[in-house]
């Protein structure tokens, strides 16, 4: 369901807002691409994002996730909002990875969308998944 690859990013406007997200902030994570039915971003795994055993937080993990899905449901320019998020933990995040999740659309109505989405650490390990489901509103994001 997401557009074709080639199609260019969301307004830049709209961008800033998608990307200004405090929490996301904290955890380092960097919103690096966002186009309708796509985005993209990426979060370190530093000694602040370790849970006890020694491996990336499931918490800080979902985080990344939660960005991604909040960007790519919202990418067509009217506000969506999160109604399930369903996630799999496959593989340790390891202090110094750094997490790439990617968020494609698989189904968009008028009122609800899905969306997949993948983190994975630089060595091409799985990390995580998420299949999200989001409610859509008619109310489209004020970027002015």
């Amino acid at each position: 369901m997401a557009d074709a690859p080639g199609d260019p990013d969301i307004d830049a406007a709209l961008f800033a807002r998608i990307a200004a997200d405090p929490l996301a902030d904290r955890l380092g994570i960097t919103l690096e691409q966002v186009r309708p039915g796509y985005a993209r971003a990426v979060m370190p795994v530093g000694p602040d994002l370790l849970n006890a055993v020694g491996t990336a937080h499931g918490g800080a993990t979902m985080a990344l996730l939660d960005v991604v899905h909040a960007a790519v449901s919202n990418s067509h320019g009217t506000v969506a909002v999160a109604q399930d998020v369903h996630t799999e933990f496959l593989s340790p995040g390891r202090e110094g990875d750094r997490l790439t999740a990617e968020g494609t659309e698989v189904h968009r109505s008028t009122r609800t969308a899905v969306y997949r989405i993948e983190a994975r650490a630089d060595d091409g390990r799985l990390v995580a998944t998420a299949l999200a489901r989001v409610f859509r509103t008619d109310r489209p994001w004020a970027t002015a």
